[in-house]
């Protein structure tokens, strides 16, 4: 079995979004699903769904003539999970100099800044 890598691919990330918007899919349903947004091969996304099962993100169970799959962790679970990879590679695990970043690119409108600090004034 290969690693679970706890980030997932741009790819990967895309598959997932539909199937958390779903609950559960098929390879077809994922497949029509990313084909309205681009161009993708039915076989492209078999692929990458076993990839996902093989990294633990998806579970699938036979359904009649095919396979449906669902997630095997919860959509915030996974986000906070890369979140903490990202900090970790690029911030050596700091979120401070994420948000300052943040701020200087001009990324977080005001009234975002504003909750974000209500939100640190509640965590204390």
């Amino acid at each position: 079995m290969k690693n679970k890598s706890r980030t997932l691919t741009e790819q990967e990330l895309e598959i997932m979004k539909v199937i958390w918007e779903h609950q559960s899919a098929t390879v077809r349903d994922v497949y029509e699903a990313l084909l309205r947004r681009r161009k993708i091969a039915y076989t492209t996304v078999m692929t990458m769904m076993n990839i996902l099962e093989e990294k633990g993100h998806l579970k699938k169970r036979a359904e009649q003539k095919a396979y449906v799959y669902r997630p095997a962790r919860s959509k915030s679970r996974v986000i906070r999970s890369m979140v903490k990879d990202f900090l970790e590679r690029v911030f050596n695990g700091s979120a401070q100099p994420l948000l300052v970043q943040l701020v200087k690119d001009r990324k977080l409108a005001e009234k975002d800044l504003d909750q974000i600090i209500r939100q640190i004034k509640e965590a204390k």
